[in-house]
């Protein structure tokens, strides 16, 4: 799920290694006030970024889902890059926190005064000022309690009618498959905290498999790798850019290096050491191999004649994680299958719930409240 939040810092039009890319150029809100009110907005809160469509605009706002907050008085500091820019950085009193965990809401509260900044956010940028239609996208494993914690927090947030979308299923239609049709599609959404697989046919999900398996597995291992390995220290931070320049699921040619700073486990001092992509793809090899695995499941649980479907069809990638290299021909090479990535995956999702924004009639049968 996914909050906005304001920004004051000038710093917040630079771009962060891990941020760049066309993704960051749409993150800031566009300055001039309109008119017309933004009555109807596709919200993607995920695990590591919030986006917010508005119905007949597109993408408005792409923050990372991240929150600062003061542990004395439970204000917040910052949200969004403000608040990403402070991981591993903050002084006694100040804690960046992510109040999403496993694609859904692990810290109530906060998470509740980061979405309403962001919607707040998107709808104060028009002159007159509406309660929003809001579909919120959840992961299709997600429990009623679960559930519940999204309701309450939208509503507090002021939301006028909420409606939500297994993110699977908004990732299907946001890369064009013909989810309406009796032929079987399957599509892979691999976000921040979770990893969905899905086969649909005639607008519903047929068969589904979620683990609590993402990018933030990936970066985990990779702080454990230099820790065993090196015996460097290294945050969060920065196990993402060592993820997205390094990290690889097949053998590159050829393979690359980086210098990765850190603090040194056994003189405790400041250090830089030399990694190689082949280091990193063996840390991430386990979390990878668990979404293979979760993958094979959903293919054993699919019907023989949507079987036959995607044998012909493909597999369709989304979500940030379907941007580690070679992720597609490792599951190529595992199921034999073609596999192919979305030109845009951070945002198919979102997309996706902005297509069923534009025809409710169409897609409708896909919502739930």
């Amino acid at each position: 799920m996914t909050v906005a939040i304001e920004t004051s810092s000038p710093a917040s039009d630079e771009k962060t290694e891990s941020h760049a890319g066309p993704a960051d150029r749409r993150r800031q809100l566009p300055r001039r006030r309109a008119w017309r009110p933004a009555t109807e907005l596709a919200v993607d809160l995920g695990t590591a970024n919030t986006l917010v469509l508005v119905k007949g605009e597109g993408v408005v706002l792409n923050e990372p889902s991240v929150a600062a907050v003061d542990q004395a008085t439970g204000n917040i500091m910052g949200i969004g890059l403000d608040a990403k820019r402070m991981l591993g950085r903050t002084p006694d009193g100040i804690l960046a926190v992510r109040p999403m965990k496993g694609g859904v809401i692990a810290n109530f509260d906060v998470a509740e005064k980061m979405l309403r900044h962001f919607l707040r956010m998107v709808i104060d940028r028009t002159l007159l000022k509406v309660k929003p239609t809001v579909i919120v996208c959840v992961p299709s494993g997600i429990t009623e309690v679960e559930r519940r914690a999204v309701r309450d927090s939208a509503r507090s947030a002021g939301v006028k009618r909420l409606l939500m979308v297994a993110e699977p299923m908004a990732g299907a239609i946001g890369v064009g498959l013909p989810i309406e049709t009796p032929a079987g599609s399957m599509v892979i959404d691999i976000g921040g905290g979770t990893t969905n697989i899905a086969v649909i046919a005639l607008s519903g999900i047929v068969c589904d498999a979620s683990i609590r398996t993402g990018g933030d597995e990936l970066d985990q291992a990779i702080v454990q790798f230099m820790r065993k390995n090196y015996s460097l220290l290294i945050g969060e931070p920065t196990a993402e850019r060592i993820k997205i320049r390094l990290g690889s699921a097949v053998p590159l040619e050829p393979e690359q290096e980086m210098d990765v700073k850190g603090r040194d486990l056994v003189s405790g001092l400041p250090k830089t050491v030399r990694v190689d992509s082949s280091g990193v793809r063996d840390a991430i090899q386990e979390p990878v191999s668990r979404i293979v695995n979760a993958v094979r499941r959903a293919l054993e649980m699919t019907p023989p004649e949507l079987a036959s479907d995607i044998l012909e069809r493909g597999i369709v990638l989304t979500g940030g994680g379907a941007m580690i290299r070679g992720l597609d021909q490792l599951l190529i090479d595992e199921t034999g299958l073609p596999v192919r990535v979305d030109d845009d995956p951070l945002t198919s999702v979102v997309r996706g719930t902005g297509r069923i924004l534009d025809d409710f009639t169409r897609y409708g049968s896909v919502l739930t409240t």
